[in-house]
């Protein structure tokens, strides 16, 4: 086993055809993240690998995207805090924070939100779920991000080994959706079928 200082291709490839090609091209397949500079190394120094990008770092791309608007929430209620405690200072009173049921004030709320967002709902712990419920109270965009997020991520885990056929014969169903979808906009026109030997002469006629 070897380490290699960085990531950069040009190096990781020079290291790596040292070793001789008839070895290389033994490799079957190799696990990677989306990093193109990996794929680069891959197909350079292992022409008869499979490249394989892992299913939990296409996942973490949209948990990414939720945190993203997590952070952006969280600077809107320090810049609303801000605001508030300079209005107090102007006015010579005490600044009492805003809280939530649960203790958190905004910014608490949404820093821990972070540990929340980024896991799936059945693992919550209880203080998970009362904050969950908060944070989707005040901030429903981020239920709507999480709850496609959970969505996606129920179907990858479902199905994602038929999903994944798709990649062997490129094959998809989408000329039989398209067909069916004209059959049913023919149809309507008519508002039902009464005959139906007439109805298949002139559907044979309209797809031919």
């Amino acid at each position: 086993m070897a380490m290699i200082r960085g990531t950069k291709s040009e190096d990781v490839i020079k290291v790596l055809e040292m070793i001789h090609l008839s070895r290389r091209k033994t490799v079957k397949e190799v696990t990677l993240d989306l990093s193109p500079t990996m794929m680069r190394i891959v197909r350079t120094t292992f022409p008869n690998a499979t490249m394989t990008n892992d299913r939990f770092r296409v996942q973490k791309l949209f948990y990414e995207a939720i945190d993203e608007l997590r952070i952006t929430y969280r600077w809107m209620a320090r810049d609303l805090e801000n605001d508030e405690i300079q209005r107090c200072k102007e006015q010579n009173i005490e600044y009492v924070p805003f809280r939530y049921t649960n203790g958190d004030t905004r910014k608490q709320l949404l820093a821990r939100a972070k540990h929340v967002l980024v896991k799936h709902f059945s693992k919550w712990t209880e203080s998970q779920r009362i904050r969950a419920e908060i944070i989707f109270d005040h901030y429903p965009e981020l239920k709507s991000v999480y709850d496609l997020a959970i969505e996606l991520t129920n179907i990858y885990n479902n199905y994602y080994e038929t999903i994944l056929n798709y990649f062997v014969n490129r094959e998809t169903n989408a000329f039989a959706e398209s067909f069916n979808a004209k059959i049913k906009a023919f149809r309507a026109q008519f508002r039902g079928v009464g005959d139906i030997p007439f109805f298949m002469f002139r559907l044979c006629k309209l797809t031919a």
